[in-house]
């Protein structure tokens, strides 16, 4: 009805913002708004150099601001709870009592930041492996990587000790978000946010410290730990129109309110393909990953919501291989002297393999490495002189993106966890049959398109 309490779900993604009203009906959650800005947030890093990957913390929070105002005034008036998710992984830095300023944001207050560093982003480079191999190794089941928050502040530590004298507080971006709305005197973390921080340990839902302690490690800037879904704190001010004393969640991570959104029985796996790609599915109850990391598995264990994980295979081929595919078409037919848009190849290709049933030409499309075999480049085998049509090698490549994620999380294995459904989402999967065909050719469950893959969503569906 028109006078029914929503709940805003908020996303704080790589290159945009996002934000859900949803209302809840007799058929469940309905999203009755929502809004996105990219951030355009990318900011050079002095320190680190090319390796560096930063985001500008007032460029972010701008596009929230922008989102928000975009949003129907009466139902943010409305709002009951907030629910907040963002890229896991990566850092920012501020002074607790500094951290931001409220101001008037046209006709209702909003928060600007102040003594705040840049985002240390999840995809930052700057942790090479001799230096993470420094490293005291974590009391966890996530192996250390760069981008992880306590290896960029290690690196700092190492190489610029002078930059964490200026700051007395740290967490993820959407940490800080949920600090500034409930003015958190200690920043507050999720298990989810933690985790893929390093040096946290799930089982025991504690960080490292005696590790970190012996090795100098500025314990201080470690943020408190909670639930997912518990909540933080409450709005300090009328946010945007959002009334003083609303609900604020936990920060929560960006893939498993993902997951959240669109997962709706155990048995169900979740098959993502857009740049990259995800096949994930829920572990039994009372699963506990392995106590150490296995830095050649292929797959990893996020912690999900009530005390439960979700097993995931997280490719770094997915869309973004064929993009590479047209991408060389494109040139050869430069070179050739010819000119035509990616769109209409990309077009073309998919039809001349519609058309082609079958290929026995077999395609390994790891271009981009994968995290446990970085050295496992792309390769193609049982070439023949039939094999060579345009057909022939599209329908090779889509069918080898998927067999390489099956390769990573087996048909195997998801029958022994009891998968009874695959849930396929992604811009990849939506925009090319072909990929449809060779899921169901290799899966043999039964498959359902269309599901959004919203974080935003999932972020409010939680509260």
């Amino acid at each position: 009805g028109s006078e029914a309490s929503c709940v805003l779900g908020i996303d704080l993604g790589t290159t945009s913002v996002k934000a859900a009203l949803l209302v809840g009906t007799g058929r469940g959650h309905v999203v009755a708004a929502s809004c996105s800005r990219e951030t355009q947030a990318h900011a050079s890093s002095l320190e680190a150099g090319p390796q560096g990957m930063e985001q500008s913390i007032r460029r972010i929070i701008t596009a929230l601001n922008e989102c928000l105002a975009a949003l129907p005034q009466q139902q943010l008036q409305r709002v009951s709870h907030i629910g907040i998710s963002g890229q896991m992984h990566g850092i920012v830095f501020w002074k607790r009592d500094q951290g931001c300023r409220w101001t008037e944001c046209g006709t209702s207050p909003a928060f600007e930041p102040e003594e705040v560093s840049h985002l240390v982003t999840w995809q930052d480079g700057r942790c090479s492996p001799a230096f993470l191999a420094s490293l005291p190794p974590p009391q966890s089941h996530i192996s250390l990587a760069t981008g992880f928050g306590c290896a960029t502040v290690y690196w700092y530590l190492k190489n610029s000790p002078d930059f964490l004298k200026c700051y007395d507080a740290a967490g993820t971006i959407h940490d800080y978000v949920v600090a500034m709305l409930c003015d958190l005197k200690k920043p507050l973390m999720s298990i989810q946010n933690a985790t893929s921080w390093g040096y946290f340990n799930a089982k025991t839902k504690s960080w490292n410290t005696d590790v970190l302690k012996k090795s100098g490690f500025p314990l201080h800037l470690l943020p408190e730990v909670g639930d997912p879904g518990s909540i933080a704190g409450r709005t300090i001010c009328a946010w945007h129109g959002i009334p003083k004393g609303t609900e604020v969640g936990i920060a929560l991570g960006d893939f498993q309110c993902s997951v959240y959104s669109c997962l709706t029985e155990r048995t169900d796996a979740v098959l993502n393909i857009s740049t990259s790609a995800q096949l994930t599915i829920s572990m039994p109850p009372g699963f506990q990953p392995p106590e150490t990391p296995d830095p050649s598995s292929a797959v990893t264990y996020f912690p999900y919501f009530n005390g439960d994980y979700l097993a995931v295979a997280a490719s770094l081929n997915g869309g973004n291989v064929l993009a590479t595919f047209v991408d060389m078409v494109s040139r050869w037919m430069e070179e050739l002297g010819l000119q035509v848009q990616d769109s209409a190849i990309y077009a073309k290709i998919i039809k001349a393999a519609l058309a082609q049933d079958d290929s026995k030409l077999s395609i390994q499309p790891t271009i981009f490495g994968e995290r446990h075999v970085p050295e496992q480049l792309a390769s193609v085998t049982s070439i023949a002189v039939s094999e060579l049509s345009l057909g022939h090698v599209t329908r090779a490549l889509c069918r080898g993106i998927i067999e390489n994620l099956c390769s990573m999380l087996p048909v195997q294995r998801l029958m022994e966890t009891g998968v009874s459904r695959i849930l396929g989402s992604g811009s990849a999967l939506a925009k090319n049959e072909v990929l449809r065909q060779e899921v169901e050719r290799i899966f043999p469950f039964p498959v359902v398109y269309g599901k959004d893959v919203d974080a935003a969503v999932g972020a409010a569906m939680v509260m």
